[in-house]
């Protein structure tokens, strides 16, 4: 059984930081691009970072020079780094795992864990 859990959202005031962790059981992990996506009320889903097998970042635009992906294969967990949050980045965020990055790239994956809120604050 494939499981993601998520953990790190929650509330902040505009220019914190938040750090959110996911941790992935039941994949080889090692061998998956792994990423974070997030969705606001109203609003699309869109990729915000993703990490390849290769150990390689990928950022959207939003998400380029604020944020940080990082993964740990013997931990089985990736992390999202965040900083200088704005209101903007209000939005359910949640990780994802995906065998080609490039479908995750495109914001296609295969699994998701269940999400975790992030809330920034004027």
């Amino acid at each position: 059984q494939v499981q993601l859990v998520e953990s790190g959202g929650g509330l902040v005031q505009t220019g914190g930081s938040l750090r959110l962790s996911c941790t992935i059981s039941g994949i080889g992990f090692s061998r998956y691009a792994v990423g974070w996506l997030r969705q606001a009320p109203g609003k699309e889903r869109e990729l915000v970072a993703l990490i390849t097998a290769g150990n390689r970042p990928y950022y959207a635009d939003s998400a380029q020079g604020r944020f940080t992906i990082s993964r740990d294969n013997d931990k089985r967990t990736h992390e999202l780094q965040m900083t200088d949050l704005q209101p903007a980045d209000t939005a359910e965020y949640f990780c994802a795992a995906e065998f080609d990055d490039y479908r995750l790239q495109k914001g296609q994956y295969t699994y998701r864990g269940q999400g975790t809120q992030v809330t920034v604050s004027t």
